[in-house]
């Protein structure tokens, strides 16, 4: 049985998380990143459409302990906005629960302005940038369709400018950046005006094939590609770069 309410999962950016898949069993998504932990994604799309009912997501939610929950985060199997019930999704938890509700998005949607509406109850946007260039985000994203950065970077910024809730940005390092893509880096950065950004490096397994438990903190995977990490004082220098040119604050997973 694949539920949609699972966790709470141990994060290093949002404690004690309660984890909402508004997609399911088939693991949906417009980038089929190298790294997933969901392993490949069964299902490329970015056909927005009702995966999981919101009466069955609610009623799940309804019988967690939220005394021991410190986060209630969206993301699960695939990319959460291709859900076209997630605003309705995200009122009715406001109504259980007054903890942080976070979205984590891969920002493909946020051109569509019944995505941005939907958005508009949660408490943090994160939207994963795992690239600079249009290049470096299609070698890592690879996304799942004819991908337009222009079209990518004005749906940020149009989010950006309607958005009263904390937006950030998530990125994954899989290799260190050279000068040119960390300079185009934070020129967007200075565009957004992000409230933080997360930099984070591969620790986990990539399953060669769907693994469901890959929503959760995957430690191993049988069948498994492995990332070598980029080191943890590089992600620190170019954290640093950041802050001192765009004073947004960034974190970084230090015992990872």
């Amino acid at each position: 049985m694949i539920e949609p309410v699972y966790g709470p999962v141990e994060s290093w950016r949002y404690g004690r998380s309660l984890g909402i898949d508004a997609i399911g069993a088939i693991s949906t998504c417009s980038f089929n990143c190298v790294y997933c932990q969901l392993g490949e994604i069964e299902r490329p799309s970015r056909q927005r459409q009702e995966f999981v009912p919101t009466a069955k997501i609610i009623d799940l939610a309804s019988q967690q302990n939220w005394a021991e929950i410190d986060t209630v985060t969206l993301s699960g199997s695939g990319e959460p906005t291709l859900a076209n019930n997630l605003g309705e999704i995200l009122v009715q938890l406001r109504q259980l629960t007054q903890l942080p509700l976070v979205v984590l998005t891969n920002g493909t949607l946020l051109h569509l302005p019944e995505v941005r509406s939907s958005l508009q109850l949660a408490t943090e946007v994160s939207v994963k940038l795992d690239g600079a260039t249009p290049g470096g985000l299609m070698r890592i994203s690879r996304p799942s369709f004819d991908f337009d950065w222009e079209e990518f970077s004005q749906g940020i910024g149009e989010f950006r400018s309607c958005y009263q809730g904390r937006l950030t940005l998530q990125t994954m390092v899989t290799a260190p950046w050279s000068a040119t893509e960390q300079a185009a880096y934070i020129t967007h950065l200075q565009r957004w005006l992000p409230d933080a950004v997360y930099l984070n490096r591969p620790s986990r397994p990539k399953p060669r094939h769907r693994l469901l438990q890959g929503r959760e903190n995957l430690e191993d995977a049988p069948d498994a590609l492995w990332f070598k990490p980029v080191a943890l004082a590089d992600l620190s220098d170019f954290a640093e770069t950041i802050h001192q040119q765009t004073a947004v604050k960034v974190f970084l997973p230090a015992s990872r």
